[in-house]
């Protein structure tokens, strides 16, 4: 593949009416996410900052964090990074992390932020697709050995330039690699944030999906900055600091944990490794809320048995997004006195539908919100033509904070329409109040003999049995009737895993047609996941599928 000219990607365009309504409303502004970061770490020096890891745990203040930025971003400057090139990082929860999001923002170049799950494979194709030439890295963490799969990376991709690497210390680097604290304090540093056009591109966000390869978001400092003002105001943990766990390598990650706090002024705390009884102690020592975010992060810390109540009154107030909510989840917490709130949204879009702690509690726990300020949501049919208040269809939506496109224009052709509507490919529930409920993803009905089958559906049910901690349905190949359901279960500690007859029995007492009952039922310890906490239903179905020697079933429903 040839490299992109620079990082620079057609965008797609915005209605002119949409952008005037956008502007007027005070959704966009003309300030870049670097000149908002600075102003935020310039106007609370004093701000704490911490690092909870274990391997470079790390504490300081807004203060220091701009300074370290500030230099990095004129030694990039001297290396010829300037507005509009991409600069890419693979990096946990770490200071480093921090500090090149910071450094790029302030240049006006594009930040590519890359989870540290991602292999080798996933990371040369972003750095081959967005044309990087600046790549900050680490040289190992965990298991993973990210300098042994460097090499035949940079061999095969002739446009990367410069490549710093954090904590390899003790280890030999080979020509061309640069020590990210050597290139830190490389040159002078930049006076302040440069200048750019706010509705050029600011972040490249990878996520997986439908697609084979990782997609690439694109956000512009407008729709960023929208999404940061939304998500801030939304104000879900209810003013406490909360740790979080997301990785910044991922669009909730780097909102909650680098973006949000910085601007509203708050203390940081991420952690860079789940581990819900470290987490517990940590939250104790310096009162922090956790467990916002997708539910296994909320689940995995009320099923621990270190789980105290006081850790229930620091988890006073939590927000739910980023995979399935099942409403079971959301009675539980709310039943041991915290409250929830749920909202709805994807990198392309992050914040589509939520709601808030002072709503009733019915809407807050058994929908997914109403649409967020500025935004506006279609439910329609499969030619694209709405349906009525009540009916499932497929969600579209637009707003100010929705992306300006991929870095594939196909994709971007492929997703949104002429008038900014995005296509979501979820499916939900508009009731006549205006709160949504999503019910599936296109990719996890199931079709058996014909007949559509909701997961969602099934799921529900399965969390309401005793000791079921956590499940996903997907379809196991059959070659009678093309699809069966199949449950996985994860169960909390100490419980009994239920047969398939008691399974069944709960489906028949909930109601569901038979044809939806599970014929399978497996156990499992741990689910295979994204960086965001959402269960990796595609590697589910491929195990089923290699089991019977099959191709996982890769078509929508029709």
């Amino acid at each position: 593949m040839d490299r992109p000219d620079r990082g620079r990607w057609p965008l797609r365009s915005v209605p002119p009416e949409l952008e005037r309504q956008w502007r007027e409303a005070g959704y966009w502004d003309d300030l870049t996410i670097g000149a908002h970061l600075d102003r935020g770490l310039a106007d609370h020096p004093d701000q704490v900052i911490r690092f909870h890891s274990a391997v470079r745990p790390w504490e300081g203040t807004f203060a220091e964090v701009r300074h370290r930025a500030l230099g990095l971003a004129g030694s990039l400057r001297q290396r010829g990074v300037g507005p509009g090139d991409p600069v890419a990082f693979q990096l946990p929860n770490w200071v480093e992390a921090a500090i090149t999001f910071y450094a790029t923002t302030l240049l006006g170049a594009v930040v590519v932020p890359i989870v540290h799950f991602y292999g080798p494979k996933e990371v040369a194709y972003i750095l081959r697709r967005t044309g990087v030439e600046t790549f900050i890295t680490a040289s190992s963490f965990g298991p993973t050995d990210y300098l042994a799969g460097l090499e035949p990376m940079r061999s095969s991709i002739d446009h990367l330039r410069t490549v710093a690497v954090v904590g390899a210390a003790e280890r030999a680097l080979s020509d061309g690699l640069i020590r990210f604290e050597e290139l830190e304090h490389e040159t002078g540093a930049l006076d302040g944030p440069v200048d750019v056009d706010p509705s050029s591109p600011a972040i490249v966000a990878y996520t997986s999906g439908t697609t084979a390869d990782p997609k690439g978001v694109i956000h512009s400092h407008r729709t960023i900055g929208s999404e940061v003002r939304q998500l801030g105001a939304m104000d879900s943990g209810q003013g406490r600091p909360n740790l979080v766990g997301a990785p910044v390598g991922h669009a909730m990650g780097m909102l909650g944990g680098l973006l949000i706090p910085v601007l509203k002024g708050d203390p940081v705390n991420l952690i860079d490794v789940w581990d819900p009884e470290r987490i517990l102690r940590i939250m104790s020592e310096f009162q922090l809320s956790c467990g916002s975010g997708a539910t296994y992060f909320l689940t995995s810390l009320l099923d621990h048995p270190d789980r105290t109540p006081e850790h229930l009154e620091l988890m006073a107030y939590v927000g739910l997004g980023g995979s399935a909510i099942p409403t079971a989840i959301a009675e539980r917490a709310t039943a041991q006195g915290i409250s929830i709130v749920r909202m709805y949204g994807s990198t392309e879009h992050p914040s589509i539908t939520g709601s808030r702690h002072d709503e009733p509690v019915e809407l807050r726990l058994s929908t997914d919100g109403h649409p967020l300020a500025g935004v506006e949501i279609r439910i329609v049919d499969d030619d694209g033509l709405p349906v009525e208040p009540g009916r499932p269809g497929e969600i579209w939506s637009r707003g100010p904070d929705c992306c300006v496109g991929y870095t594939d224009p196909a994709l971007t052709d492929a997703f949104f329409d002429r008038d900014g509507w995005y296509r979501t490919e979820d499916i939900g529930v508009l009731d006549d109040q205006g709160y949504l409920s999503i019910t599936d993803r296109k990719k996890d009905v199931i079709i058996r003999g014909g007949e559509n089958v909701s997961a969602a559906a099934v799921e529900e049910v399965l969390l309401t049995m005793d000791g079921v901690a956590e499940t996903a349905v997907v379809a196991a190949p059959d070659v009678r009737l093309g699809e069966r359901v199949c449950a996985y279960l994860r169960m909390q500690p100490g419980g009994v895993v239920p047969d398939l007859a008691t399974v069944q029995d709960s489906m028949r007492q909930a109601g569901l047609a038979r044809q939806k009952w599970p014929e399978q039922v497996r156990l499992i310890d741990e689910f295979p996941r994204t960086p965001s906490g959402k269960i990796k239903k595609a590697v589910l179905r491929q195990r089923l599928a290699d089991e019977h020697g099959l191709a996982p079933s890769t078509d929508p429903p029709k």
